[in-house]
């Protein structure tokens, strides 16, 4: 999915009248995907350790189905954060 206004604004708007204005995130993060492991798990660690900016702790990687997605989010991550 290609980033863009209008999309952003939709999950907004969606997520605040599914959940309430609490819920409404500040910040949408674009990401050409997921850590998978080769089952199909998502590792949600990588996740929580990309976002709390501990990208140096990450643990093991290598059951990975595909590890170079870790260093889009990295990147992407700083991207965002930056703007």
């Amino acid at each position: 999915v290609e980033s863009n206004e209008e999309l952003r604004k939709e999950l907004v708007l969606f997520v605040r009248n599914e959940i309430g204005p609490i819920a409404a995130p500040d910040i949408i993060h674009w990401a050409p995907g997921l850590p998978k492991t080769r089952s199909g798990k998502i590792m949600r660690r990588i996740l929580r350790k990309i976002a709390a900016n501990e990208s140096d702790q990450l643990g093991d990687i290598s059951t990975l189905a595909d590890p170079s997605v870790v260093e889009s989010l990295k990147s992407t991550y700083n991207q965002t954060i930056k703007s």
